[in-house]
């Protein structure tokens, strides 16, 4: 029998006796032979996770200079060798490099969540083999073992449980949920329950947080449930995402242009200037190398960077430069609730005792673990003397409990809490008022649990009085309320009525109205033997919990995080819808829902009920019902992993940009699936964040729409610095024109190494400056960017070649000849000296000006619509430490002779500089009253008044 038909009849394994499931398993309480495990591991193979192979980084290396660009200036470089111009080649080969090694530095993400998998199941294991209890490495478990669990240890394998003694594990590793779960080792119908609610099964992945156990091994690796997560997050291809798109569109635009341009020069150089083929080819190159702007790719990735750095101190770690932009994409946002809307610590808010008058509940301050805070009435505190109702309320509510509290310490500056956070939260509420449950525990000694289930739906403990029993329980109003005859009001036990009964269930509504998870608590008090401890074993709970006394009703909540409030209401207005997916129930991820904003009363076309979709429900529906059901507001709730990547799959068909949050393995599929995976920081899985684009470091959804903002900036400020560069295009293609139209008689005021020194040498750090520009005030009133608006439009384009290059090859052009003009070639227009001293005086002239009109033109592309007049001038630094260098790097061009033989210029006089720099407010003003003429167009389209 192989493992995978053992695997197909797990179904049937809860619903079986612990003895038949050994027997099906060819196993027993004294667990396989050393012969047969070795067998049995040779036959199913080791319990690990199978990696995916990956192209191989060099093949990914190699890919980055194969492209369309790289290839066309690999052969650029050629030509030029063939043309005896060694030096341009090198320098045109100097950037292919340089842009392939910054493109693979942005493309490149080490995919290691399946290494991470691996590490949480690269273990030990305690397992018995032939009667003894051994520690064996977790790879070599196999099915039939029987694995021995204490608090503590792992689970390596899924197991189906034949033993176990108070066994609690922590499942939040596969269902995302953080409260401890109760195991048992009986026999199961497992009807109305997700796989992973199976209460008998020990599931791989998940660790024990009190108990012990003993559980066989029925799946191993890849078929563990935790072994299927592993296989849904490798399955999922990874796609390019839409910068990186972008990008490519980007280069095959540019390739297109200089190509053609370089096609046209050659045969009007040919054609028109006389030259040979040789020459032309030479000259074309030069046109196409003034087309490319060979200094994008790199102000790009420098730009991500730099964005990467400004997420970080917002408390985003970014993994993948492209996914920076990609969030300012978004359009939803599936996020689960706990720990990321929340506050993830549930606090006792209100309590109700019976007796007091309607509407006169306690309230409970304080937040978090940390037992501050007190009872109020009102505006007055309240005692809590010993023997009083509230005491004996927040006495019987604490001993119910099983988490503990613990206080600061090594490792934590805070209280924390190991187990259930409801749970928790009871405690701390009775620290408040002064309830030792220390000494309480120690005086009435625990003797049972009666533990909850969805049936039940409550908890209840038995414990060892004076001379008594007592009877501690707690659970859903309605439930708890059937148990009890009597009520505590005002010290006095008291017949519980019918009316009495309706206030209780009244007050419980109003609570859970205001979003509030409420609780009852009841006790029961049994003097003499009539619970004595020999007949605990046989009591069913009916018999124990029965004839109780209602105490009151506890009101708490896990309160949302401060700021994700405005945070939510900031996604609004943004256009960016927040689709939340949680393991916890649908009621309580409503009432989290409203209190924060993403429902809206009457805004879902539903009478204002936002739709509740379960893991079951979800099982049952078809693509066009989830996409029904995605049209309007909804909550998912109890969803499982693959409910997670079947929503993501889904609105990524409707077109949208999604970024998904998660904490848990089970949340891997679905990070990896989404356009921008976000991982939690503080309470998240290896596997999660080496899954992720992104890694919250205070787990905290507002921090992910302050990252958003940034992503926006970024494509803004991309469309910044695009416009910047190739507006100095068009003056280093000019020069090339007039020379082939005049057949050669217009010497070139620019050649090859010039555009050069421009595109790598001055533009590049100004560039950088612009990408580090702020988001512009209201950018995050806008919708999300649609995918087809593209950083190279045609109205860049006009904006850059039309409009601001023709008036800067103007200045150019004028500089050029002012050099001649003012050495004795007064007006002449042609056929002036195209080599020695004043031709390279000329060329350093033309080469400066273009530095210093693009100084004007670097603040005006400080914004798209509103004045660059009105910005901080100081308020960006980069930009002046852009202009400076600038200036140095053309100063060193023009006046110090190692650059001048490198570049090929010469010195000019200093007096010429002012000259140039009266030229630098040009292209700000020009574009200053191109933005004026737009706004007062918007402003007409938007009011329909002519002014």
């Amino acid at each position: 029998m192989g493992q995978h038909d053992i695997f197909d009849r797990t179904a049937s394994f809860e619903a079986l006796p612990a003895a038949e499931v050994c027997r099906a398993m060819g196993s027993g309480p004294d667990g396989l032979g050393t012969p047969e495990a070795a067998a049995r591991l040779a036959r199913f193979g080791p319990n690990t996770i199978a990696v995916a192979r990956n192209a191989s980084l060099p093949l990914k290396f190699l890919a980055n200079f194969t492209h369309l660009m790289a290839m066309l200036l690999w052969i650029a470089g050629f030509v030029a060798i063939f043309a005896r111009m060694p030096q341009l080649a090198f320098s045109i080969w100097a950037v292919n490099v340089i842009n392939g090694a910054f493109s693979f530095w942005q493309e490149y993400k080490a995919e290691k969540a399946t290494e991470a998998m691996r590490r949480m199941l690269d273990e030990k294991a305690s397992v018995v083999r032939g009667g003894e209890i051994l520690l064996v490495d977790a790879v070599t478990l196999v099915p039939g073992d029987v694995l021995v669990l204490a608090e503590g240890c792992r689970v390596c394998a899924d197991a189906r449980l034949i033993e176990s003694a108070d066994l609690r594990l922590d499942q939040s590793t596969l269902t995302g949920e953080s409260r401890s779960v109760l195991k048992t080792h009986g026999a199961v119908a497992g009807r109305g329950m997700s796989r992973l609610e199976t209460p008998n099964v020990a599931f791989a992945g998940t660790s024990v947080v009190s108990g012990t156990g003993r559980g066989v091994v029925f799946a191993t690796g890849m078929d563990t449930e935790f072994g299927k997560i592993a296989g849904f997050t490798q399955g999922i291809a990874e796609e390019l995402c839409p910068l990186q798109k972008e990008m490519r569109r980007v280069t095959r635009v540019v390739t297109v242009i200089a190509v053609c341009s370089g096609c046209v020069f050659f045969l009007l150089s040919v054609l028109l200037a006389g030259m040979d083929w040789a020459e032309g080819l030479v000259f074309g190159m030069g046109m196409i190398v003034a087309f490319v702007p060979e200094g994008l790719l790199p102000t790009v990735t420098l730009s991500l960077a730099m964005g990467v750095q400004r997420m970080a101190g917002r408390n985003a770690l970014v993994k993948r430069l492209s996914a920076v932009e990609t969030l300012g994409c978004a359009s939803v946002i599936c996020t689960d609730k706990t720990g990321t809307l929340t506050q993830n610590e549930m606090t006792v808010r209100e309590i109700w005792l019976p007796g007091v008058p309607e509407g006169d509940a306690l309230r409970v301050t304080g937040t978090g673990y940390a037992p501050d805070g007190g009872m109020w009435r009102g505006d007055e505190a309240v005692e809590v003397p010993r023997g009083g109702g509230l005491h004996a309320l927040l006495l019987s509510a604490g001993l119910c409990t099983n988490a503990r509290l613990q206080p600061p310490g090594e490792g934590s500056s805070r209280w924390t809490v190991i187990g259930d956070p409801t749970e928790a939260a009871l405690r701390v509420a009775a620290l408040k008022a002064g309830v030792d449950l220390a000494v309480e525990e120690r005086a009435t000694p625990r003797l049972r649990e009666l533990p909850f289930d969805s049936r039940r739906r409550r908890m209840s403990t038995v414990h060892r009085g004076d001379g008594e029993t007592l009877v501690h329980a707690k659970g859903a109003p309605r439930e708890v309320l059937e148990l009890c005859t009597r009520m505590l009001a005002g010290g006095d036990e008291r017949p519980l009525d019918e009316p009495a009964r309706a206030r209780i269930m009244g007050a419980g509504d109003g609570f859970a109205r205001s979003g509030l998870r409420v609780l009852a608590v009841a006790r029961r008090t049994v003097r003499g033997e009539g619970l004595a401890c020999a007949d605990l074993g046989r009591l069913p709970a009916g018999d124990v919990e029965a004839d109780m006394t209602f105490l009151g009703l506890v009101a708490m909540m896990d309160p949302p995080r401060p700021e994700v409030e405005e945070a939510v209401a900031t996604c609004r207005r943004a256009g960016i819808r927040i689709v939340m997916i949680t393991g916890d129930y649908g009621l309580t991820a409503e009432s989290v829902a409203r209190r924060i904003g993403i429902i809206r009363d009457g805004r879902d076309g539903r009478d204002g009920r936002a739709r509740i979709v379960s893991g079951a429900d979800l099982d049952g529906m078809d693509e066009a019902a989830l996409d029904d059901a995605l049209s309007g507001e909804v909550i998912f709730a109890r969803a499982a992993p693959e409910h997670k990547l079947r929503i993501v799959s889904a609105l990524q068909r409707a077109g949208h940009v999604v970024a998904v949050t998660g904490d848990g393995v089970n949340d891997a599929p679905a990070i990896k699936k989404a356009d921008i995976g976000i991982a939690m920081g503080l309470s998240g899985t290896d596997v999660a964040k080496e899954a992720a684009d992104v890694i919250l470091t205070d787990d905290n959804f507002a921090t992910i729409v302050g990252a958003i903002e940034e992503g926006r900036a970024v494509f803004a400020n991309i469309k910044k610095f695009t416009t910047y560069i190739f507006t100095s295009n068009t003056p280093e293609a000019v020069p090339f024109i007039l020379f082939a139209l005049s057949g050669g008689r217009i010497p070139l005021a620019l050649n090859v190494m010039h555009i050069l020194a421009v595109d790598l040498g001055t533009d590049l750090l100004p560039a950088l400056g612009l990408g580090a520009e702020k988001a512009e005030a209201g950018l995050m009133d806008r919708p999300p960017r649609n995918l087809r608006e593209h950083v190279i439009t045609p109205g860049l384009l006009a904006r850059a070649y039309l409009f601001l290059g023709p008036l800067q090859s103007l200045a150019v052009m004028a500089a050029f000849y002012f050099l001649y003009w003012t050495n004795g070639h007064w007006g002449q227009w042609l056929d002036l000296p195209s080599a020695g001293p004043l031709y390279e005086s000329a060329t350093a002239m033309a080469l400066a000006c273009v530095v210093t009109t693009q100084i004007g033109n670097l603040f005006a592309q400080r914004t798209e619509r509103a004045s660059s007049l009105r910005v901080p001038a100081f308020g960006n630094r980069l930009l002046w430490l852009g202009v400076a260098s600038e200036l140095a790097v053309v100063a060193a061009i023009v006046h110090w002779p190692p650059a001048q033989r490198l570049v090929g210029t010469g010195p000019f006089p200093l007096f010429n500089w002012l000259f140039l720099f009266a030229w630098t407010p040009l292209l700000l003003l020009a574009d200053e009253a191109r933005k004026w003429v737009q706004r007062r167009i918007e402003k007409t389209k938007h009011t329909g008044v002519v002014t």
